[in-house]
């Protein structure tokens, strides 16, 4: 009887767990990412009709878009360190709760101040998206699949994109713009629910096998170690690299996120109701090229190629890919030529961008990884906060020359590329050094 206990208790045990269950927890994160997007969307969209309605100018729309970012630039740093230090849990659930009930309290405001004040309280709550869900791929995957499984999550940047030109302009036109705002952040609020419910750290986590926890911990080198200090991170060429990359291309992401749906609005005459399927178009042509760009590495990896010589090649690709949205100006009326050449840099961006984000779980501890993403991430809204306003005051003196923004669109990943490379030197094997 005595040796039934344990018998029992194992075979429970096997009865609670899920195969594969760390894709269950890059899901989530896919979610996550995916109404995180969703949120910082309605503004764009309804720009437009807000614009109108408030009297903005473009100046006035980019300083409510710079506080956005002037509130994620301030935040991501400390975000990541909140993630490294608080756990992913409770860390993640309450800055996902913060940029919930921001993004309902846009429905709140009249004035271009109201709606900057909501804005600066989503950036500061949406932040900690990105450090979370590096810091999550990092614990749960082995490095040989963190580029597929962040192309994944990352590709809810772009299903974002998709889902609110599907979903708020019938929002809108039904209930009023107001309702828009309450409508995606609700649906964030479902996930800090589900998220409570589902997440645990591995060697926690009831569903997770022994035989998967041993599949992820199998090329984990490094200790678990106390957080390592900013100054300590600084110090480090490769944590350069990834705040360098990030500050040149990410502003350009910003830019077809909030100035596109105008930009396409005014240029082709298209209402509410007929701006969704462009923007649409767009977002689900680019999450084909988040997961291509995590795939591709992923795949070199595979065929016995070094990690950095892998990573590099990807970002190369994706960086040429992008040049073709300086032809966008030489559209001229054709609405889906532009349509589909900003669709293939939107598409490079997000294949760039999923292995950017591998820089840092690449080249750090797990315990620096949140930290080293927060760096970045301050690099790029900092930058996307400086690009914000002066698209607006450019577009205001310009009355509305857009081209000289492709062009700088379509230039930056190649430079950005090119400095990466003097800050992550080969190794004598091949592949970026790696920091210990």
């Amino acid at each position: 009887m005595g040796s039934s206990v344990p018998l029992k208790q194992q075979t429970a045990q096997q009865s609670r767990v899920i195969q594969n269950f760390r894709w269950y927890i890059c899901g989530l994160l896919f979610y996550a990412t995916t109404v995180n997007y969703m949120d910082r969307m309605v503004l764009s969209i309804l720009e437009p009709v807000i614009s109108r309605d408030l009297h903005w100018s473009n100046t006035a729309y980019g300083t409510i878009n710079s506080i956005f970012q002037a509130g994620y630039a301030i935040m991501i740093p400390l975000a990541g360190r909140v993630m490294d230090r608080l756990g992913l849990r409770v860390g993640y659930s309450l800055a996902a709760s913060l940029w919930s009930l921001s993004s309902m309290a846009h429905a709140l405001a009249r004035t271009a101040g109201q709606f900057s004040l909501a804005r600066l309280g989503l950036g500061l709550g949406e932040a900690a998206n990105f450090p979370a869900c590096i810091k999550a791929v990092a614990d749960w995957f082995p490095k040989r699949e963190r580029a597929l499984a962040t192309g994944i999550f990352n590709s809810g940047s772009n299903l974002g994109p998709v889902l609110g030109p599907l979903f708020v302009p019938f929002v809108a036109t039904k209930f009023g713009w107001h309702a828009a705002f309450i409508f995606t952040g609700t649906l964030s609020a479902s996930w800090v629910i589900l998220w409570l419910l589902v997440y645990r750290e591995p060697e926690e986590h009831p569903r997770l096998s022994r035989e998967e926890l041993a599949l992820i911990r199998s090329d984990h080198e490094e200790p678990l170690t106390k957080a390592v200090p900013y100054r300590d991170l600084l110090r480090k060429k490769a944590a350069w690299a990834f705040i360098i990359g990030k500050f040149l291309t990410d502003p350009v992401w910003w830019f077809y996120l909030t100035w596109l749906p105008g930009f396409l609005s005014r240029k082709y005459n298209l209402n509410l109701q007929h701006l969704g399927a462009p923007l649409i178009a767009v977002y689900a042509v680019s999450a084909v090229g988040s997961v291509a760009g995590g795939w591709l590495s992923s795949s070199l990896l595979r065929h016995g190629w070094e990690v950095g010589k892998a990573r590099k090649t990807a970002m190369l690709i994706c960086a040429l890919c992008v040049t073709v949205v300086v032809f966008v100006p030489s559209a001229g009326g054709n609405l889906w030529l532009a349509v589909a050449l900003v669709a293939i840099a939107a598409a490079a961006h997000q294949g760039w961008s999923a292995n950017l984000f591998t820089v840092a779980s690449d080249n750090f501890p797990r315990t620096a990884v949140g930290s080293v993403v927060g760096l970045g991430g301050f690099g790029g809204a900092l930058g996307g906060s400086v690009v914000q306003i002066s698209v607006g005051k450019w577009l205001d003196i310009s009355h509305g020359a857009y081209a000289p923004i492709f062009w700088i669109a379509g230039s930056m990943y190649l430079l950005a590329l090119l400095i990466m490379q003097f800050f992550l030197p080969r190794s004598r094997n091949g592949s970026a050094s790696v920091v210990a």
